[in-house]
């Protein structure tokens, strides 16, 4: 069986592995106050020209998203989202354990507006009983968005634009990062996410690290103190070089961004297999996760040799599944998915 269900069913790159393995006799301090996570943060910064940002290194991408959104918000304000947004879908209440509701606004293709926003920051300006209820304070995005969407530059500066106007954070949940920054389809920069949000994340975990996700702190707001939340909600690593190795050799010369760009590559030729055989996409797609539209019959005999992942049911003879590539992708898994496309 060839899976294609997620993208982070392999361990890590060769070379993280060639990394971890060459300094596994060395010793350094802990919590992520070493030099490979000084080495890391140098490597980040040169992609970001904001020289001010605090970056630290979380295992994991829902504990980024919790302790980002609880260390950014008072206990009454909240958090505005896509209603596929991963922290309101996904994330067994994180969010809401720590105390703070998430506005979940409807997103046919996992996508905010900056109207959409305007709108429901303008519901609590207006509202006459501010002391009664929760306040918007923060917009959680996803680059790429669940349904692998993309952002445009404009659409990111007019996002930012309303958050600026309604003293709204703007985070990025950039789990998927390299996959979106990777798509033909992308015309943002890690340096255009530092200027227009107040945080976001380079994710490690889906994108060819064995564990972990880079945090960029660019508001000075959200600067203070950060580690003593980090701390708090259990996200500093005692072995923190294990994070700043594998961010080092992800962001020295590259890799981080050829490999997920690789990804996309193949993901479009299953894009393309599929429009040649009148397989609808459920959403346009130009990243790694495709989204399509087949007979009952058709994925139970893709199933026979691929493990996808099922989404929902389109109606009793059709279903909405989705075909993820990853760094880990090979073209001979590629060549045998598109075959039997071809052969449906």
């Amino acid at each position: 069986m060839i899976r294609f269900n997620n993208d982070y069913h392999h361990g890590a790159h060769p070379q993280i592995l060639e990394a971890l393995t060459n300094t596994n006799t060395e010793d350094y301090c802990g919590y992520g106050l070493d030099p490979w996570c000084e080495k890391a943060v140098a490597e980040i910064k040169k992609y970001l020209d904001c020289p001010n940002a605090a970056i630290h290194f979380f295992v994991g991408a829902t504990q980024a998203n919790f302790t980002i959104i609880s260390a950014a918000l008072r206990p009454y304000q909240s958090v505005i989202s896509a209603q596929s947004g991963h922290i309101n879908v996904h994330e067994t209440g994180a969010v809401e354990h720590c105390g703070h509701k998430i506005h979940a606004l409807p997103s046919p293709d996992g996508k905010l507006t900056a109207a959409q926003i305007a709108a429901e920051a303008e519901l609590y300006r207006t509202s006459g009983v501010q002391e009664h209820i929760t306040k918007p304070k923060l917009v959680y995005l996803s680059y790429p968005t669940e349904y692998g969407t993309l952002y445009s530059k404009q659409e990111l500066e007019d996002i930012s634009a309303v958050c600026k106007e309604y003293d709204l954070y703007l985070f990025v949940d950039g789990a998927r990062l390299g996959y979106g920054l990777g798509s033909p389809q992308s015309d943002l920069t890690l340096s255009d996410l530092a200027r227009l949000t107040d945080a976001f994340y380079c994710g490690g975990t889906k994108c060819g690290a064995l564990f972990g996700e880079a945090a960029v702190l660019t508001n000075p707001a959200l600067q203070t103190d950060f580690r003593s939340y980090m701390k708090q909600n259990g996200a500093i690593l005692a072995k923190g070089w294990l994070l700043g190795l594998q961010f080092y050799t992800l962001f020295k010369d590259g890799l981080y961004f050829d490999i997920t760009r690789q990804a996309d590559l193949y993901a479009l030729q299953i894009k393309q297999a599929f429009t040649e055989k009148d397989i609808p996409a459920f959403i346009e797609s130009f990243t790694n996760q495709q989204f399509v539209v087949l007979e009952n019959q058709q994925a139970e005999k893709l199933a026979q040799h691929y493990i996808f992942e099922f989404d929902h049911q389109i109606d009793d003879t059709h279903s909405c599944v989705r075909f993820c590539t990853s760094w880990s992708t090979k073209q001979q898994e590629i060549d045998a998915l598109l075959a039997d496309i071809r052969a449906l």
